[in-house]
């Protein structure tokens, strides 16, 4: 997602305002800033926010439960500040910062009601996806058509070095996302190197609306789904999308560089292919809850679904859930592994803390977090045509 792009993460939530499932994964969106209103959220990759997360760095292979916030001490730690005049948020962050829950996150009620636009689609700012590299370094990795960015020249592969003059790098990605965020209609001025040299670009920030689910016709009875990410909506743009391919045509399938987001949109998105039956379960302080796909999905269709170390979260649950069930033959590189569940309370001041509660799994009983999934056929360049090639074998084109 762009602007503040959102998030990269998923985390679940409870229900919510009346949803059935309420969870939302979020992982941590480099940079960005996705979420969702199931269960999960996404992750910070842009500045968008889809993830509020610190850097996005991955968890070491074989990692067991992840650390964990006490919700009681977070809560107390904000309800005696605000007794004293000070900061709950700030102290409440202080208590999540020392428990090691790496997912977890403390929001004022300003930036949690720009979380949740974002899980609309919508976001101030310049249109950007960060994320953290080698030495700190902020590398741009996308840019939302017709942003701010986009008409200032900016492109995926140039590296962030100043915002306003203060230098990012080493900053987390939601640094960089919170120095990137304002009100539309201010400007914020960007420096970065591309190819050895030095641009400076001074841009105002703007609402940017963006379309999370993209489709085209490729041709010999291919279809590309492209999914940024689940924010609302966008699991029945994917059943409907299905629904409208040509009779016959195979489905790629485009969860690359997809942080997250909402569980319910991911597990409506996975529906479109699976007719009934388990997508995930996961835990929440130690009680077992399952997801369902609904009936009806179209199970004949040939199916390639693309992933990279980009693709997290509530986008790796369907994956997972694709995989395990033989639905869908994966194409591309492993992904980031962002298997945690988040979820939200209200501490005193008003600002909501997201807390690690727990994980989730696949089908199968994979658990995800800090290993990810491994794809059928590895493919880290030319990935469309590699897929497209696995859909030919599957007995689409000519």
């Amino acid at each position: 997602m762009p602007g503040r792009p959102v998030p990269s993460c998923l985390r679940p939530r409870d229900l919510r305002r009346g949803a059935a499932v309420t969870l939302a994964l979020i992982g941590a969106l480099g940079g960005l800033g996705a979420a969702v209103s199931s269960g999960y959220r996404p992750d910070p990759r842009e500045e968008g926010r889809t993830a509020p997360v610190a850097a996005r760095t991955k968890a070491p292979a074989g990692a067991g439960k992840p650390a964990t916030a006490d919700r009681d001490a977070v809560a107390r730690a904000a309800a005696e500040a605000v007794a004293e005049g000070k900061s709950g948020k700030n102290a409440a962050q202080d208590v999540v910062s020392r428990s090691g829950d790496r997912w977890g996150v403390v929001y004022d009620q300003g930036e949690y009601a720009s979380f949740e636009d974002e899980l609309d689609g919508r976001y101030t700012g310049v249109g950007l996806w960060t994320e953290r590299g080698p030495g700190g370094r902020i590398a741009v990795t996308r840019v939302q058509p017709g942003s701010p960015a986009d008409r200032a020249g900016l492109r995926g592969g140039d590296r962030l070095t100043r915002v306003d003059g203060a230098p990012v790098t080493g900053f987390s990605v939601a640094q960089v996302v919170a120095r990137l965020r304002g009100d539309a209609g201010t400007a914020v001025t960007l420096e970065v190197e591309r190819d050895g040299a030095d641009l400076t670009e001074t841009v105002r920030r703007a609402r940017v609306s963006t379309e999370a689910v993209t489709v085209r016709e490729l041709g010999k009875g291919v279809v590309l789904v492209k999914v940024s990410a689940f924010t609302r909506g966008s699991g029945e743009r994917v059943r409907a999308a299905v629904r409208a391919a040509p009779a016959g045509a195979g489905v790629l399938l485009d969860l690359r560089g997809n942080p997250g987001g909402l569980v319910g949109e991911a597990v409506t998105a996975a529906s479109a292919f699976l007719d009934g039956g388990l997508v995930a379960t996961y835990d929440v302080r130690g009680a077992q809850r399952a997801l369902y796909a609904e009936r009806g999905g179209d199970t004949a269709r040939p199916l390639v679904a693309l992933v990279d170390g980009g693709t997290m979260s509530a986008a790796e649950l369907v994956t997972g859930a694709l995989q395990d069930r033989g639905r869908a033959v994966t194409v591309g590189s492993h992904t980031f592994g962002k298997g945690s569940v988040q979820m939200p309370t209200e501490l005193a001041d008003g600002s909501v803390a997201e807390l690690t509660v727990g994980t989730y799994r696949t089908p199968a009983g994979r658990s995800l977090d800090g290993r990810g999934i491994t794809p059928d056929v590895s493919a880290d360049q030319r990935v469309e045509e590699r897929a497209r090639a696995v859909l030919g074998g599957l007995g689409v084109g000519p």
